[in-house]
């Protein structure tokens, strides 16, 4: 479980299936699934979601990166999908948790 877990928060649901991970952990993924749903409560594809919106919430406030570019860099494959995941979890747009810059001269 703990390899499985680490494979997808570096990544590896960003980049390929479910089959892919169940396959390089030498389990079928219906098997991976039960794991999953025993041990974590969620499926692989929940797990991995719920960790990309983790890392893109703390891009939209850490950092002045673009949308597109936190779409990305938190391992959303489009921007639709991004927003979509968003819109359910918190009922807005993404841009809408950015903190306000403060305004020049204010230092």
């Amino acid at each position: 479980m703990d390899r499985a877990l680490r494979l997808i928060h570096d990544g590896a649901l960003d980049r390929g299936s479910v089959d892919a991970l169940a396959a390089r952990l030498g389990v079928c993924s219906r098997h991976l699934a039960r794991l999953f749903d025993r041990h974590v409560g969620a499926s692989p594809m929940q797990t991995a979601q719920t960790l990309r919106i983790a890392r893109a919430k703390r891009l939209l406030t850490d950092t002045a990166l673009p949308l597109a570019e936190v779409a990305l860099q938190a391992g959303f494959g489009s921007i639709r999908r991004f927003n979509a995941a968003f819109l359910k979890l918190y009922g807005r747009a993404p841009s809408t948790l950015r903190r306000p810059s403060a305004p020049l001269g204010s230092i």
